[in-house]
């Protein structure tokens, strides 16, 4: 194992992969150390939108069609309504988390990342890391070692604010993609995400505010989809993970950031957690080359505005029944309004834009 590197990243999940891309283009020596081995996967919805793939795209990872299955737009449906918007920014794409995977940990060996696979980290020293009995030194670590992170707790960075954390399942069926949305089911206090991967399999994630909650339970109550997925053979087994929106006082220490799911998160909901974290990798690699934390710090901050801010406005609409039936039938009478809010949740547009979005969207509520 190399014994000297001038970035050290815990965790070769995708947030750590793309910092160490990031690190390795402007030229840093980079290491990535990890307990697991390829291909590593999580329960997570599988969509990426047009900005991830714009942010993989600078990374100089180009997923093929091949690789999974072109996204236009995404889809709101409840019992009575359903509204739906294409991306005006290009197509994203639904692609199963191991093949993702297995592109990204090509793109790093490709560029001249070193990957120590079944290596886990032990402890945290003053010149570095000790993983797998190895004493590593380097000028920066970097935590990307999940939401449970250690790296996060041995640098004294727990300080994670909780809110509201949700129960999700993921699960894929053999089927042959119906639409090429990602579609949105709104239910009683959960939602349904449908995400198709390939041309004969979709990703159905189901996520519940109810605690002890399982897969087949939760889809009861989306009896359309229910129906429509009962014949159909599982590809993959049922695999579960929290969700929830927690925030840290700081992600960064010394010599030592946090990125990804170790560094904060928005509830997935927003389907934002890879995107956010190829955009991190991008503002940390820039503050490496200026040797100064304190601006991916600030950049940090800036990042999780806008996902936050759609984190609470889709949470709102899960917690109050009532409000999200009216809003459906509204967006569905004015589908540019949900056009307009998609664009903001992607990036195209700015904040100020969606404000007016709300007031229009307002008005409606009160002349309805």
């Amino acid at each position: 194992m190399q014994q000297e590197t001038d970035v050290l990243i815990v965790g070769g999940g995708p947030a750590g992969l793309a910092v160490a891309i990031a690190a390795r283009q402007r030229g840093f020596r980079v290491s990535v150390v990890d307990g697991a081995k390829p291909p590593i996967t999580k329960a997570c919805g599988e969509g990426l939108l047009p900005d991830a793939l714009q942010a993989l795209r600078e990374l100089g990872i180009e997923l093929r069609e091949t690789d999974g299955w072109a996204l236009r737009g995404i889809r709101f449906e409840d019992e009575h309504a359903s509204v739906s918007s294409s991306f005006s920014g290009g197509c994203g794409i639904g692609i199963r988390r191991e093949v993702l995977h297995a592109r990204m940990v090509k793109r790093a060996s490709d560029c001249g990342v070193v990957l120590y696979w079944n290596a886990p980290i032990t402890s945290l020293t003053e010149a570095g890391a000790t993983a797998c009995g190895n004493k590593i030194s380097a000028r920066w670590v970097i935590g990307a070692d999940g939401s449970r992170s250690l790296v996060r707790r041995w640098s004294g960075l727990e300080s994670p604010s909780l809110q509201r954390g949700r129960f999700a399942y993921r699960r894929h069926y053999r089927l042959s993609p119906w639409t090429d949305f990602t579609e949105v089911h709104w239910g009683e206090k959960a939602q349904a995400y449908i995400t198709p991967v390939s041309e004969d399999e979709i990703c159905v994630v189901l996520i519940s505010n109810r605690a002890g909650s399982r897969f087949d339970e939760t889809l009861r109550g989306f009896s359309k989809l229910e129906t429509r997925l009962k014949q159909c053979a599982h590809a993959s087994s049922e695999r579960g993970a929290m969700t929830g929106n927690f925030y840290l006082k700081n992600v960064t220490r010394g010599k030592i950031a946090l990125i990804g799911d170790a560094s904060g998160g928005v509830d997935a909901i927003t389907g934002e957690g890879l995107c956010l974290s190829f955009r991190q990798a991008h503002e940390l690699a820039a503050a490496l080359v200026e040797g100064d934390l304190r601006l991916y710090e600030k950049a940090h901050r800036r990042m999780l505005r806008r996902p936050r801010l759609m984190g609470k406005l889709l949470l709102l609409l899960d917690r109050e029944t009532g409000m999200r039936k009216r809003t459906m039938r509204i967006l569905e009478a004015g589908p540019h309004l949900f056009e307009r809010m998609l664009a903001y949740h992607v990036g195209e547009t700015r904040v100020f834009q969606l404000a007016a979005t709300g007031a229009s969207l307002g008005w409606r509520f009160l002349t309805a």
